[in-house]
């Protein structure tokens, strides 16, 4: 049987460690099953290798599957990867805009992955800011193509050589520019005071179909990413034998002070209310065209294959 194919739209980061982790640490193979852990960005085009079947499983913004399956359908979401919105708004340090000082936006270019800059755009209207009155212009890295680019350090690649003046990614992207001096995070949506809440999460999803011939290796899926974050929650330091592997040496030293900071938000269990979130930032998106749309918990959630309770 080939390998369960499961991709990230961002592999050089700590978004969606835990899946890769389990992966990586034989947490899957513990269940019996081979998978492979395969780099497809932006995620809207993972979504569409989803729906194509060159994906099995996705981990990803858990908005993703709607730019490939319209109003969820066959595809379900079976578990989060952790609670609220993980990206950050980095901004040129020369700017010198400090933390929380949206007032200060003006006049810039922001790099942000296509399915992502949504996210920022959404934030920053629900925080007043007008886009337009201050000319912030979201919109693709350049020189950053599609394909299997970890965009995050991209990203901080393209903030230090000029080519845009502020990034939205992620927690791997921000520490690789704070460390360097050329960045100065303005937006930790996680933690500054909720504003990330009610968004997006980071989440795995598959499709009905596999849900449907093989639930068993689904189930899998579930329970070893539950195993992951408890053992990365419980000793971060596991981490950098996984990035050692994957990542450049750089970054492969700084994950597991990542990892340590977002366990607190390690939870597989997907809510109700996550879900109402989701619902809203899909309408906003344009990728729920209706708005009075709203789908079901259990058509957006596989219920009787998902996490329904906390690791915590």
């Amino acid at each position: 049987m080939a390998p369960l194919r499961i991709g990230v739209p961002d592999l050089v980061s700590p978004s969606y460690f835990p899946a890769i982790a389990a992966v990586e640490l034989g947490l899957l193979a513990d269940e019996g099953v081979d998978a492979t852990v395969e780099l497809v960005f932006p995620v809207t085009d993972a979504a569409v290798a989803l729906r194509d079947g060159s994906l099995d499983v996705l981990a990803g913004a858990a908005h993703a599957p709607l730019y490939a399956f319209p109003r969820w359908d066959g595809a379900r979401l079976v578990a989060a990867i952790s609670r609220s919105t993980y990206w950050f708004l980095v901004v040129a340090a020369e700017r010198g805009v400090g933390r929380g000082e949206l007032t200060k936006l003006r006049d810039l270019r922001i790099g942000a992955a296509p399915g992502v800059d949504e996210g920022l755009r959404q934030l920053l209207v629900r925080s007043g800011v007008d886009l337009d009155e201050r000319e912030l212009h979201i919109g693709p890295v350049p020189g950053v193509a599609a394909g299997t680019v970890s965009f995050g350090v991209a990203a901080a690649e393209a903030l230090a050589d000029g080519r845009v003046d502020a990034f939205w990614a992620n927690g791997m992207g921000a520490a690789v520019a704070v460390a360097d001096g050329t960045g100065t995070v303005v937006v930790d949506a996680r933690r500054d005071g909720g504003i990330g809440a009610g968004l997006t999460f980071a989440g795995v999803s598959t499709t009905q179909a596999l849900i449907d011939r093989d639930p068993a290796t689904v189930g899998a899926v579930v329970r070893a990413l539950r195993r992951a974050q408890v053992l990365l929650a419980e000793d971060p330091g596991r981490a950098t034998e996984v990035g050692r592997r994957l990542f450049p040496a750089r970054e492969a030293e700084l994950i597991a002070e990542l990892v340590r900071r977002d366990a607190p938000w390690y939870d597989t269990a997907i809510t109700p209310e996550a879900v109402a979130g989701l619902n809203d930032f899909g309408r906003l998106a344009g990728l729920l065209p209706d708005p009075a749309d709203e789908p079901a918990y259990d058509h957006v959630v596989a219920t009787d294959l998902a996490s329904t309770g906390s690791i915590r």
